[in-house]
């Protein structure tokens, strides 16, 4: 993860409070709130259907809340979305432009938009667009398409810039050149309002992340103070050279879950569990075979906080 989250005192640059917006009777977002700092990126996490897109397009202005307030650097994104719109980029998760536009084409017009837009030449060189200048959209990989929207999210030289899905399509090279830009970009001090299933690249770009589930925030806090949430934030996995006693593994301290699978044994739990299982196998004259202990990661977590893949 990157540093470099605002610690001012100064107001958030996003604010959201409340935020509840419902279809055909049914909250998709219910009661949503977080703040982000200015040059922070922020993250939103969450299952499909969670409410994820809701609210971002909520933020952007291109969906009115039915209740909540949205302030982007003090203004309403629906009644001053013309000024909001200045300031903000966004690369949706569903976007289509003229198809016979090309990418040279596309890069201008969008350059042309905006007062300080820039230089799009080494933009597109950076998403490897350069030999796609003189393409038609309508002819782009999907891959190829998503790069572009990323361009065009930046090319006007943004305050804030919202990214749904960002490196969805892509190649894990495309996706990792793609994380690089996205950490220079907040280096000059752009704030980015990421939404990820990529549980990677959270844990890599942003400062925090709010995990939404069924339309309210279920856990706000950085990648490594939501990895300490999980039940087991530390795991440890051996095959021991005898049987231990069931009744025994039950009583370690710190204990979230036990898995015995082939012979090998996964326990979840803390730091305090790791201790009390070297010395119950030291008790037992048990050998712990390829004994691996590592910190739950982010996957953990969100599996933890939502229930995801859990029946």
């Amino acid at each position: 993860m990157t540093t470099g989250t605002s610690t001012t005192a100064t107001a958030p640059l996003i604010e959201v409070s409340g935020l509840r917006k419902a279809y055909d009777g049914r909250a998709v977002v219910d009661g949503v709130s977080f703040s982000v700092d200015e040059g922070e990126i922020f993250g939103i996490l969450g299952p499909n259907g969670a409410g994820k897109t809701t609210t971002v397009e909520c933020v952007e202005g291109l969906r009115t809340p039915d209740e909540g307030r949205i302030r982007v650097a003090g203004l309403d994104p629906v009644r001053d979305h013309a000024t909001v719109t200045g300031i903000l980029g966004a690369q949706l998760q569903e976007s289509e432009i003229q198809p016979k536009l090309t990418v040279k084409e596309a890069l201008e017009l969008y350059s042309a938009i905006y007062p300080d837009p820039l230089d799009w030449r080494p933009l597109a060189e950076r998403l490897r667009l350069t030999d796609k200048l003189g393409t038609r959209f309508a002819k782009l990989s999907g891959g190829q398409k998503q790069r572009l929207f990323i361009a065009l999210a930046l090319v006007g030289n943004p305050r804030i810039v919202v990214l749904d899905e960002l490196t969805t399509g892509l190649d894990p090279r495309a996706r990792r050149d793609t994380w690089e830009l996205i950490e220079d970009v907040r280096e000059r001090g752009v704030t980015v309002l990421l939404v990820t299933h990529f549980m990677e690249e959270a844990q890599r770009l942003c400062d925090r992340i709010a995990v939404i589930d069924k339309g309210r925030v279920a856990a706000l806090d950085t990648p490594a103070g939501l990895i300490r949430q999980a039940a087991g934030a530390t795991v440890i996995s051996f095959t021991p050279s005898g049987p231990l006693p069931e009744g025994d593994l039950a009583k370690l301290p710190g204990l979230a879950s036990t898995d015995h699978r082939d012979g090998r044994i996964t326990l979840t739990g803390s730091d305090e569990t790791v201790n009390a299982v070297i010395t119950l196998l030291a008790r037992h004259h048990i050998t712990a075979h390829q004994l691996r202990v590592s910190d739950a990661t982010l996957d953990d977590a969100f599996l933890d906080l939502t229930g995801v893949g859990q029946s």
